[in-house]
């Protein structure tokens, strides 16, 4: 059977009437697609209707076969385990219960063909790198890439025809996202991932680009969809050359013009005193002059509108993503001030008694001192601890801390953007935060759309806004995962943000290139086996 998605003059809006989604039509076949686009495009909430969790306002979304949805962030419920999340426990526990003797009518139906479901789901666990998780453990324990991996163990078992993916890599450690690449090639249906991962988006095999409304589809991977880009991109600039140049042609045709007009217009003036001609004569040229000026005027500045409106068109191809452009002085932080100082780190002595044959094992740190505007990087694989470490931070810090969790629920959804950031600022007034707010992209009536309308890159400027806008200003920023749901232009905006930080910054992130643009001054590696240790710049 052929699997597919179709949407039709699909339109969808926010409850507080925002549009999100105008008449859209794209079609999702057999294969592998890339789905991008800039942040606030509609990448999520398409992947959310496709699903089933939105309904369009009009038009209709149409899949043939299963679905299975990875969304950004999994719903988990208190004391949720990772049979709970594989979607294995009724089974499990009527499964356990037959064993016991309790071989009741209803137990088989639960049971039904699933009699291996626990082989099963601890072999794809084994492929997705998790084989080391019992199914009765509490995802509350596991790190945040531990949890994306077990949802995505839950949709392989599942067996879906139609499989949707949002941002699949946010926080994977470097073996997890092979893992996960491996498994996307091998994928036999259709499959739609929204993903700003690079080497993700190069195994798909077509890239469809969401933005002002439409679908755009290319067949190949990212480089491919991006070489093409960069070929209309230098197409275009020399279409604004062009249009340019004509325009400027036209109005010197026009100023040219006008100086005939004018000159002849001055020899009719002595043509007129000398009285060498009759007064109707004269009459007769002037009204025809008058027309044929008019005329001239006329032709000249359509001419002149017409190539002021293909240099607009032609600019607006070109254009650049809106940029952040943020100054932050009060976050300064003197070099020799200590800014955090942490002791009692946890050291595995029985990793540290022995010697690889690759050299000496890295001696773990007991203790963790940050002074002044440092920038640090924390990285290592999932379950190592990271995310814990950076709570304690934020509750030992000697000086103004800020801490961006993963899930970006620092937010109140049922207040504005302006709002949320005016509880962090109470003595601003509301001019200054909406002045703040336009330096992060969030202009006029943006700033009043409710945080839980925003996208995912548009709840990450807002969060970011809150906490660099807060006071007092922060001097110790603390990031865990920031490039999550991020697209790449957004990535570059929370750059520009860090740019302007001028405190101390300790981010978690398996994003290299993006760790490397920070100006990292310090490496630390954290393991299990080994601990918290110093590295070398990676």
């Amino acid at each position: 059977m052929s699997y597919s998605i179709v949407c039709s003059d699909v339109t969808f809006a926010w409850a507080d009437g925002t549009v999100v989604l105008d008449g859209l039509n794209a079609v999702f076949g057999s294969g592998r697609t890339g789905l991008i686009g800039l942040n606030g495009a509609g990448k999520s909430t398409l992947l959310k209707l496709i699903a089933g969790e939105l309904a369009p306002a009009s038009g209709t979304v149409t899949v043939e076969g299963r679905i299975g949805y990875l969304p950004q962030n999994l719903p988990l419920g208190t004391g949720s385990t990772v049979a709970d999340l594989l979607g294995i426990t009724p089974a499990r526990t009527a499964l356990h219960a037959i064993e016991r003797g309790e071989a009741t009518e209803e137990n088989f139906a639960v049971v039904g063909d699933d009699w291996d479901v626990e082989e099963r789901a601890h072999a794809e666990l084994a492929r997705l790198g998790l084989g080391h998780l019992d199914l009765d453990r509490t995802v509350a324990t596991l790190s945040g890439g531990e949890t994306v991996m077990v949802g995505l163990t839950a949709l392989f078992l599942a067996r879906p025809d139609v499989l949707l993916l949002d941002e699949p890599t946010n926080n994977l450690d470097l073996e997890a996202r092979h893992r996960l690449y491996e498994a996307v090639a091998a994928w036999p249906g259709v499959l739609v991932v929204v993903s700003h991962d690079r080497e993700l988006l190069d195994l798909v095999d077509e890239i469809a680009d969401l933005r002002e409304g439409g679908v755009r589809s290319f067949g190949g991977g990212l480089t491919a969809y991006e070489e093409l880009l960069e070929t209309e991109r230098g197409a275009a600039e020399q279409a604004v050359r062009t249009a340019g140049a004509d325009l400027r042609k036209q109005r010197r045709e026009l100023a040219e013009a006008q100086t005939k007009l004018a000159r002849r217009a001055r020899q009719g003036r002595k043509v007129q005193e000398s009285g060498s001609l009759p007064k109707i004569l004269i009459g007769a040229r002037k009204r025809a002059a008058q027309v044929s000026a008019g005329k001239h005027r006329g032709l000249h500045e359509d001419r002149i509108e017409s190539a002021r409106q293909r240099l607009s068109e032609a600019e607006e191809l070109v254009r650049e993503d809106a940029e952040i452009r943020v100054e932050l002085p009060a976050t300064v932080v003197p070099a020799g001030r200590t800014v955090l100082a942490v002791g009692g780190l946890p050291v595995p002595e029985a990793r540290l008694e022995t010697e690889p044959e690759d050299g000496p094992v890295p001696v773990a740190l007991e203790e963790l001192i940050v002074r002044g505007p440092e920038r640090l990087a924390l990285v290592g694989p999932n379950g190592a601890g990271k995310t814990t470490l950076l709570r304690r931070l934020a509750e030992e810090a000697a000086v103004q801390v800020r801490y961006l969790p993963q899930r970006l629920d620092v937010l109140d959804d049922a207040l504005s953007v302006l709002d949320n950031v005016r509880a962090q600022a109470p003595s601003a007034s509301t001019t200054e935060v909406r002045s703040g707010l336009a330096r992060f992209l969030f202009r006029g009536d943006r700033a009043d759309r409710l945080a839980g309308t925003l996208s995912g890159g548009e709840r990450f400027r807002a969060v970011l806004a809150s906490l660099l806008l807060a006071e007092p200003a922060p001097q110790l920023l603390l990031m865990d995962e920031p490039t999550n749901n991020l697209d790449m232009a957004s990535v570059r905006q929370l750059g520009q943000a860090l740019d302007a930080y001028q405190g101390a910054l300790v981010v978690v992130s398996h994003d290299l290139p993006f760790l490397r643009s920070l100006g990292v001054t310090r490496w630390l590696h954290m393991d299990r086996d080994t601990g918290l240790t110093e590295i070398e710049p990676m």
